[in-house]
């Protein structure tokens, strides 16, 4: 199957925690990793997050650099709950904004005639996204390489359709705690001889956090 290649981006805490209980996560690393994390996403065709992120933190999904093109955004949200008025809605015409669904609804159509495009690929296990399905047909739109950004529901079942290829960790010097939300979401593993296992390729500082890119073993 033809698909992009997956990077996935997580900012956390020391105990690879993204956000407080409350969803608060601004800031978790510092201005340096937040601005190679920037850089990151215009270095990539698409930018995903999953439908809580677009909720709760109502993002742009843009570089915010100057000369730095921004890539295409990418939301998958099963329901297609992204409200009309959220900016990645409104600002279609800035760089494309994808919906990923499971099935077309109401919703879905009025995004549609605000340029939002629309991608139906009905639902895996769980009843959540067919992320192969999805990802196939993102490569059709010509995406060759996709940053996956949050949050951790997301992560989860990109890992276990195993098309994480790498991974840009940036790792902040805090606890947060074991209420925190959790940069992966539940993975159901019985031994940990079925992890997902990444070598880590490259470790540097940057300001007062720590950067780390891993790719994933196969085989």
């Amino acid at each position: 199957m033809a698909r992009p290649k997956i990077t996935l981006k997580i900012a956390s805490s020391l105990d690879g925690k993204i956000a407080l209980a409350n969803g608060q996560s601004e800031w978790v690393t510092g201005d340096a990793a937040r601005e190679h994390g920037r850089r990151l996403r215009g270095s990539h065709d698409a930018i995903a997050i999953g439908a809580n992120t677009a909720r709760l933190d109502n993002p742009q999904l843009t570089t915010r650099i100057a000369g730095l093109s921004n890539p295409a955004r990418v939301v998958f949200d099963t329901r297609a709950k992204l409200s009309p008025h959220s900016n990645l809605a409104q600002t279609t015409g800035d760089s494309p904004v994808y919906l990923i669904v499971g099935q077309i609804n109401k919703q879905a159509k009025a995004l549609a005639g605000l340029g939002v495009n629309i991608i139906e690929t009905g639902v895996g296990a769980e009843g959540r996204i067919d992320v192969p399905r999805a990802l196939e047909l993102l490569h059709r739109q010509g995406l060759k390489s996709l940053l996956l950004e949050g949050g951790g529901t997301l992560a989860a079942s990109f890992i276990k359709a195993d098309v994480i290829d790498v991974i840009e960790w940036y790792r902040a010097s805090i606890i947060v705690g074991g209420d925190g939300r959790s940069s992966v979401g539940g993975l159901g593993l019985e031994v940990m001889e079925d992890s997902y296992r990444f070598e880590r390729v490259s470790i540097r500082d940057l300001g007062i956090d720590v950067h780390e890119r891993y790719e994933r073993v196969r085989g």
